[in-house]
């Protein structure tokens, strides 16, 4: 006898910008098992924002995502293959997804306002996010552009003022300061950003988890830093081990503080970012948290504001003086974010 199967499958190449955003929005999932995105990040980040903002996000978030690596970073799957014991590489990973190999993958919201980005890989401001924006103008070089670009900014470094929040995970409660009221004017709705097991919705789609949240259980940290970055998974990209600890779906985000650091002692850290080990230097800060805060500040030495929010690879605000039109931003540079992690079961 002659069985066939008649399965419905599509492609779609993306042409501009958060184009697979709204296909997610818009795609009837019922006619699929799973959307694989062939690409860098910065797509699958497109699609599960387009699926988050759907009115069924319930439903359409337990459509499979994969990830085949075709861009300049790869950190998510690179994450995942290296997880498994597979190298980071297309034919690993489109043989990972026809066998049907899954991964819970916890999901982290930015907000500001009204304004909502959904996060699976990273928060960074300072240093990396210098790097991996400005570094766009050497895309031809392809992934070597990280390397290049981070020695420049190296030589001409910058620092950032500003100041940090953040609820630590057990274990990390003495870190930081205690909370003074520095946020204190955090509308309502943004200062009870914490619990997972309350969730609100918009007019359309997820807004994060929502639920209240003391104070005293908040620790803070001020003034110069030369990075921040909120990791949810181990790499950020296919060369940068950012977050050895990092967990898939632990509700924790891994948080990598460097400050006071001498560009000798940075260029150093910078090659071992390749093995995870930077997180052992004396200058650099590394826990966990289950929410963060965070108000940016103006370069300092300098008139330029500068600098960028930048998350999973997109900015979603950017300084006075920084590089792009920051136009179709999605938040406001120099207003207070917060980010947050939630935990989905398959």
């Amino acid at each position: 006898m002659d069985y066939r199967v008649h399965k419905l499958h599509g492609l779609q190449e993306t042409q501009f910008q958060r184009h697979a955003k709204d296909m997610a929005k818009t795609v009837d999932i019922s006619h699929y098992d799973g959307i694989v995105c062939v690409s860098g990040d910065g797509v699958l980040v497109e699609v599960l924002n387009g699926l988050l903002e759907r009115d069924d996000w319930e439903k359409a978030i337990q459509i499979p995502l994969g990830a085949i690596p075709a861009g300049s970073g790869n950190g998510v799957a690179k994450s995942l293959l290296t997880a498994a014991g597979e190298p980071c590489d297309v034919w690993n990973a489109t043989f990972a997804i026809i066998r049907g190999q899954k991964q819970s993958l916890d999901v982290a919201t930015v907000a500001q306002g009204q304004a909502r980005f959904h996060s699976i890989l990273l928060l960074c401001w300072g240093y990396i996010a210098d790097v991996d924006i400005e570094s766009e103008k050497f895309r031809w070089m392809g992934g070597f552009r990280f390397e290049f670009y981070s020695l420049l900014r190296i030589v001409w470094l910058r620092q950032y003022h500003g100041t940090i929040a953040y609820i630590p995970a057990p274990g990390y409660e003495e870190t930081g300061s205690p909370y003074t009221g520095e946020f204190d004017s955090f509308s309502g709705e943004t200062s009870s950003m914490l619990s997972d097991t309350e969730r609100s919705w918009r007019t359309s789609g997820y807004s994060g988890p929502l639920g209240a949240s003391l104070m005293k259980d908040w620790r803070v940290m001020s003034g110069e830093f030369i990075l921040v970055l909120l990791q949810n998974i181990p790499w950020a990209t296919e060369d940068f081990l950012a977050a050895p600890s990092a967990k898939f779906s632990d509700g924790y985000l891994d948080l990598v503080v460097l400050r006071n650091c001498p560009k000798w002692a940075l260029l150093k850290l910078v090659l071992q970012m390749q093995k995870g080990t930077h997180i052992k230097s004396k200058y650099v800060q590394y826990l966990k948290v289950k929410a963060f805060r965070m108000t940016p500040g103006a370069r300092t030495k300098g008139s330029v504001q500068g600098g960028y929010i930048d998350v999973d690879g997109e900015v979603i605000a950017r300084g006075i003086g920084a590089e792009g039109d920051g136009s179709s931003d999605t938040m406001f540079f120099a207003l207070k974010y917060i980010y947050t992690t939630h935990h989905y079961q398959d």
